[in-house]
């Protein structure tokens, strides 16, 4: 399995020969609601939009995980599997073939690796977005991906999993109010899951923040304070920290 980190929560997941494009933002700037004033982050440049994609994947419908200038520079005729709220987004696009995926259903790309949907993280009292676990079904490899470190508990059950992307550090507002949750999050995570890799997503890699709300935003943790907390539980799991771009085997 190769994994292709490409800044934010995008990633390029290449697995039994299929090509995964998850969450992109690969192109112009990322606002909530076209409120830069409030939140905007900028990339240093634009990425190379992948080719030969078998599937794009989207976990959420906010526009840090279903970016529209991002997606409508992709061909529509992909298709698509996607929460309830990110399918919408592509719905208005013209995607072409959107598969919606509730927790609990799975989705197979080309007979070849099988996609999950499980809780991930709550935008409501009544909105569960999805995380997912993705399985190689030629060599049993599988790969949890939650960008919110909302893990649910129901999780367990698919142990041992041999990859995992989510955050490490935290991101929070003022008065305790969590954007991000990494650290103890992801050592439960890791618990759970007993991979042999974790990756943590969600950083900035080359991109800059700025705005109103991103002055409030507090961060918290490290990857070294991390892989200590690791130590201290007796995980083995080795954390890879891929620079934006950078191709690892996995």
């Amino acid at each position: 399995m190769y994994l292709t980190w490409l800044d934010s929560n995008s990633w390029l997941i290449e697995i039994a020969q299929q090509r995964i494009l998850l969450d992109p933002w690969l192109v112009d700037c990322l606002t909530f609601s076209n409120l830069d004033w409030l939140f905007k982050g900028s990339r240093l440049q634009d990425r190379e939009i992948p080719t030969n994609i078998d599937l794009i994947l989207l976990s959420q419908g906010l526009e840090d995980h279903a970016h529209p200038p991002t997606l409508k520079k992709l061909d529509k005729n992909i298709p698509v599997v996607a929460s309830v709220n990110a399918a919408k987004v592509v719905q208005q696009l013209g995607y072409h073939h959107v598969n919606i995926l509730n927790h609990g259903e799975i989705y197979t790309v080309n007979n070849q690796v099988e996609i999950k949907a499980v809780p991930g993280s709550q935008l409501g009292p009544m909105i569960w977005e999805n995380g997912y676990l993705i399985k190689d079904l030629v060599n049993s490899s599988s790969l949890y991906y939650e960008p919110h470190g909302n893990h649910d508990s129901q999780i367990q059950q698919f142990a041992p999993v041999d990859i995992v992307i989510t955050p490490i550090v935290d991101l929070s507002l003022p008065l305790g109010a969590s954007i991000i949750k990494g650290m103890s999050s992801a050592v439960t995570a890791a618990e759970w899951l007993k991979p042999e890799v974790m990756l943590p997503t969600a950083a900035g890699g080359d991109v800059i923040f700025e705005g109103i709300l991103n002055k409030f935003i507090q961060s918290q943790g490290s990857t070294e304070e991390f892989e200590k907390m690791l130590a201290e539980k007796n995980l083995t799991t080795k954390v890879i920290s891929p620079k934006p771009g950078e191709r690892v085997s996995v």
